[in-house]
């Protein structure tokens, strides 16, 4: 995926955060992807952190639905859940470059955001209901703080559990 690409979804975001009029804080780090390292580096404990994933979902033989499922940074997605929640047959992880062009952003960098008609954002009630919500910025050296209420109002996401232990 071309690198301008990512610059854009940037943008994109921050436009929409501005326009919202959305209260928000940009912290900038070390370049890192895994949610357990940048929770270290912006120092706040996982369950702050939006962990967004890109699912494939095979509702039949030729219905393929792409999902964005948002869980708190210290909870997996429950595939299960997902599968039941859209009454499929399979539910599993996309592969990369589809999770990229969906996204508009390489692993490590997914918005809990859907700029892209074809990704479904369904996100767990714990990650709305927090005071203080982070997640990678579109970026890997740059993150954003907002709060799960103002997350839940620009994104409207589908909430729905899908979280569970790791």
């Amino acid at each position: 995926m071309p690198e301008h690409t990512h610059h854009d979804t940037y943008d994109h975001l921050i436009a929409l955060l501005d326009s919202a009029h959305v209260d928000y804080r940009l912290i900038d780090h070390e370049p890192e992807g895994s949610t357990e390292a940048v929770c270290a580096l912006r120092g706040h404990p996982a369950s702050e952190a939006a962990k967004c994933i890109v699912l494939r979902v095979k509702v039949d033989r030729r219905t393929t639905r792409h999902v964005l499922a948002v869980v708190p940074g210290d909870r997996r997605v429950d595939l299960d859940a997902v599968r039941a929640l859209f009454d499929a047959r399979y539910a599993g992880f996309s592969d990369a470059e589809t999770a990229e062009r969906l996204a508009h952003a390489v692993p490590g960098t997914v918005l809990p955001f859907s700029f892209d008609p074809d990704l479904e954002v369904v996100a767990d009630p714990d990650v709305v209901g927090r005071a203080k919500l982070y997640f990678n910025a579109a970026r890997l050296d740059r993150s954003l703080l907002i709060s799960g209420a103002d997350y839940e109002r620009l994104a409207k996401p589908r909430i729905e559990r899908i979280a569970a232990s790791v």
